[in-house]
Order: C-alpha cells, then sequence, then structure tokens
C-alpha cells in the first residue's frame, strides 16, 4: 500500500536531536506545502509539493499496485501524537469521590479514608484479565481518534503480587489485539495497602522479583508523596529494580515535595512525573540533568488548579514531556490535544513548544527513534488536523481537531 498526501502543511520536527531542549523545543520544522509519501509502515519521502511534475525531483513511489492519494488542502500534517503517561487500564469509577471533591474534600483526604487510589484498587481486582484488556482497549480506540498511536500504560491498582501481574498481562494482551503502539510500566510503588501487613517489604522482595521474572527490563514506577511511598521506601524498591535490571521512572511533587526530584536525578531514573510542587532550584537540578521532567496538566485542571512551571523548565534547558495522565481520579481524560491546550494556558508553553512535548521528546522518553518526526525512514504514525496552522491545538479547546490518522501506515479516518 501506497499513500500519498498532497499540498500539506507538514509539521516534521525532523531538524535536530531527541530530547528536544531549550530553543530547540520550540523548532518544528514545517515544511509548506508538501507531499507525503508513505509506503508500507514507513515514510518513503516527503518532497516540497511543487516539485511535484519536476522530472528531476525523486520518485518515491514504487510500482505499488495500490495507491492511496490524499489531498491535505493545507492542512496541517505532523506526527501522531506519543502519550508518555497514562494509568489507561482500570476498572470501576470515581463518581462519588467526584462528588466529595466538589464538596470540599481534596484527593489526599480522599486517600487517607481508603478511597482514591484504593476504590480503583478494589474494582481491579474483582476483574478479570480478560475485562481489563476490554477496558483498556477501549480507552485505547478512543485515543486513537484522537491522535494517539504511541501509549505508555501503567499497572498500578493491584497492589498485590497476583493483581499487579492480572494487569501487566492484560497490558501484554492488548498489544496483540490493537494498532496503537503500547509501552507497559510496571508501577508497582503506587498507594499503600493498610490491609496486606508488612506490604512494602512484600512489594519490594516478592511482586517486585515476580514481575522481574515474567516481563524482564520493563520501567518500574513508584508514587513517592505523603499518604504514599515515602521517599526512603521508594529508593529501597528502585535500588533493588535497578539491581534486576530495570529502569526506572517516578511520580513526584504532585502535593509535596519529599525529595523525590534530586533523589532521582542521582539513580538517573528516565524521569520524574508531576513536578507541581517542585521547588526551583530542584527544577534547575532536573533540567540541567539526563533525566525528563514530565509535566500533566490535565490533573492541575481536574484536581486543585496546581501546574507545574513548564516555562522555567524549558528555559532551563529541561527535557520536558507532557502528557494526560489518563485515569479515573486525578485526570478522566485521553485527549492529548487538550492537554497542549492546558500546557500553553497553564505551563507557560508556546503551541510549538507543546507539541515537540508530546511528539518527539514522548518518544524519546519512551525509547522510540523511529516516530515522534516525519523523515524518510520514520515509521507511518501521523495526524492531518482540520486546521491549517498548527497553534490551533493549542487556541481551541474541547473537540477532536483530527481529521485523519495513519498508525503503522494504515488509515483510521479520513473526513
Amino acid at each position: 500500500m501506497t499513500i500519498i498526501i498532497q499540498n500539506a502543511r507538514a509539521i516534521t520536527l525532523e531538524a535536530g536531536e531527541a530530547p528536544r531542549r531549550g530553543l530547540n523545543l520550540g523548532l518544528l520544522a514545517q515544511s509548506d506545502p508538501a507531499d507525503i509519501v508513505i509506503e508500507g509502515d514507513r515514510i518513503a519521502g516527503i518532497i516540497p509539493s511543487i516539485l511535484r511534475d519536476d522530472p528531476r525531483a525523486p520518485s518515491f513511489v514504487t510500482g505499488a499496485d495500490n495507491v492511496i492519494v490524499i489531498d491535505a488542502e493545507g492542512r496541517v500534517v505532523m506526527p501522531s501524537f506519543v502519550d508518555a503517561h497514562t494509568h489507561a487500564v482500570w476498572a470501576g469509577e470515581r463518581l462519588d469521590e467526584f462528588d466529595q471533591k466538589q464538596s470540599g474534600a481534596t484527593y489526599l483526604e480522599i486517600l487517607e479514608a481508603g478511597g482514591g487510589i484504593m476504590s480503583t484498587v478494589r474494582a481491579v481486582r474483582e476483574t478479570s484479565k480478560r475485562q481489563l484488556m476490554r477496558n483498556l482497549l477501549a480507552r485505547l480506540e478512543v485515543m486513537l481518534g484522537e491522535g494517539t498511536t504511541t501509549v505508555e500504560v501503567k499497572s498500578g491498582y493491584g497492589l498485590s503480587t497476583r493483581d499487579e501481574m492480572k494487569m501487566l498481562q492484560a497490558i501484554h494482551d492488548a498489544q496483540r489485539r490493537t494498532r496503537v503502539t503500547i509501552c507497559p510500566t510496571a508501577l508497582l510503588g503506587h498507594a499503600i495497602d493498610p490491609d496486606q501487613p508488612d506490604f512494602v517489604e512484600r512489594t519490594i522482595t516478592e511482586t517486585l522479583p515476580a514481575v522481574s521474572t515474567e516481563f524482564p527490563g520493563i520501567t518500574i514506577d513508584a508514587y513517592c508523596e505523603q499518604g504514599a511511598w515515602s521517599l526512603e521506601d521508594t529508593r529501597r524498591l528502585f535500588d533493588k529494580a535497578l539491581e534486576l535490571g530495570h529502569p526506572v521512572r517516578v511520580h513526584a511533587d504532585q502535593f509535596n515535595a519529599l525529595g523525590m526530584t534530586t533523589l532521582a536525578i542521582e539513580l538517573g531514573a528516565l524521569s520524574v512525573d508531576h513536578l507541581e510542587a517542585t521547588p526551583p532550584g530542584e527544577l534547575r537540578l532536573l533540567a540541567e540533568s539526563r533525566t525528563f521532567g514530565v509535566m500533566l496538566p490535565c490533573s492541575g485542571f481536574h484536581v486543585d488548579e496546581r501546574y507545574a512551571n513548564g516555562r522555567a523548565f524549558a528555559d532551563a534547558g529541561g527535557a520536558l514531556v507532557i502528557a494526560t495522565n489518563c485515569n479515573p481520579g486525578s485526570a478522566p481524560t485521553s485527549s492529548m490535544p487538550f492537554a497542549i491546550a492546558l500546557a500553553v494556558r497553564k505551563l507557560g508553553l508556546t503551541p510549538s513548544e507543546a507539541i515537540s512535548a508530546c511528539t518527539i521528546n514522548a518518544a524519546a522518553l519512551l525509547g522510540f527513534d523511529d516516530r515522534g518526526a516525519l523523515a524518510e525512514g520514520m515509521r507511518a504514525d501521523l495526524i492531518m488536523l482540520r486546521h491549517t496552522d498548527e497553534r490551533l491545538l493549542a487556541y481551541e479547546f474541547g473537540g477532536n481537531p483530527v481529521d485523519l490518522v495513519i498508525c503503522g501506515g494504515e488509515i483510521i479516518g479520513l473526513d
């Protein structure tokens, strides 16, 4: 199958290295108008539309029998979104807790009272692996329609060896049934289960080794926060994970700065995620390190209107990623366009910086060098907007601006 998209405003993001930092974060490398040629699951080439009929122009179509030509009519064609932080596999709902929040209860108060994460844990434990997989697949289809083709998905609502393994197996099984690329993460240090004696010790000595045996090399994550995992216990979990050959990521500084950001840099963590309460000095240290900073503005919108300082982090040269944090409690959304709109309004980013943060930088965080940009040889994961100006991704909010999705060279939708 050959697909040719003509007359596109191509946002290629191909100039420069990944991850983008500093001034390079906002460089989108537009080509307008351009023709984009896709063969199989790869981009074969991008040429200015004016050269389409020039005999000196390179020919990218190699005798394919089936050629689809799409006229973009000046609309934006860009890399599809990479959502690098989600909890997209869960069961149950948290609507009663939403009512409590509207009545004044805080996120941590609900968590400490046995609700929040623990209410989802109870629902997940009562749900079969097959149903968890179906729940995830349904959410991935929604994400795909909104332009996201690569998704990080965490476990973390099991809080026992059996149930964490069930979640990770559901994620693994879902990958065989979806066009979306799933990057699994074992969030073993999530809430503290008050009903399990020696919960932290059992997680480190029992659950982690079991996960390591079945899913060698999987990224290990934790939530370091008051009422959840302490700094010391998080370090113990990560020390053991690193010893077993696992990279680590961490949720930190969502409500309170406990020193985890500095420790994460010391340990060589892949990322620190949240960062709403990070002191300026620690944010600068993170920006100067090789560890990514992942900011989740949808949580601030839904929980307490607190946002990380994206402007300061970007100006300090940080490797910035934005993501939806899709989950049933603090970020019930799968919309990367909405995350972009919030990132510009609340994190202080420009539209171009926000786009880079959820495409090329997010792909780099997850270890993919074949997506997040449009260039010859890259995986054909791209979207066409209904817009002729990419800034409208940030200017508008609340709708779906994606007219067409191509995932691995397969057309998903065309209006």
